[in-house]
């Protein structure tokens, strides 16, 4: 089993339809875990990566009737490299 998290931005509150919709979507095999952050305005899926992908993910949130605006970045990427050239090294041939 290969678990991961997925958060997503949402613009308003979901009503009691989606709230119960939503809470169908925890019903779903793979689905391991959903939780709303209201401060944040955010929705957390933990999921079986061997069972559903983020797409799916992001459909059935949908399909209950949330409006979801944007997926957040859980880490950020790393740095470039630094350029030899612009550190005054040699560059190799």
């Amino acid at each position: 089993m290969t678990q991961l998290d997925v958060v997503y931005r949402y613009s308003t509150p979901p009503s009691e339809a989606a709230a119960l919709a939503i809470g169908r979507v925890r019903e779903v095999y793979g689905v391991r875990s959903v939780s709303f952050d209201e401060t944040e305005t955010t929705i957390r899926v933990e999921y079986d990566a061997t069972r559903l992908n983020e797409a799916t993910i992001h459909q059935l949130l949908r399909r209950a009737g949330l409006d979801l605006t944007e997926r957040l970045k859980l880490f950020s990427d790393p740095p470039p490299p630094p350029d030899p050239a612009a550190a005054g090294q040699p560059q190799s041939k």
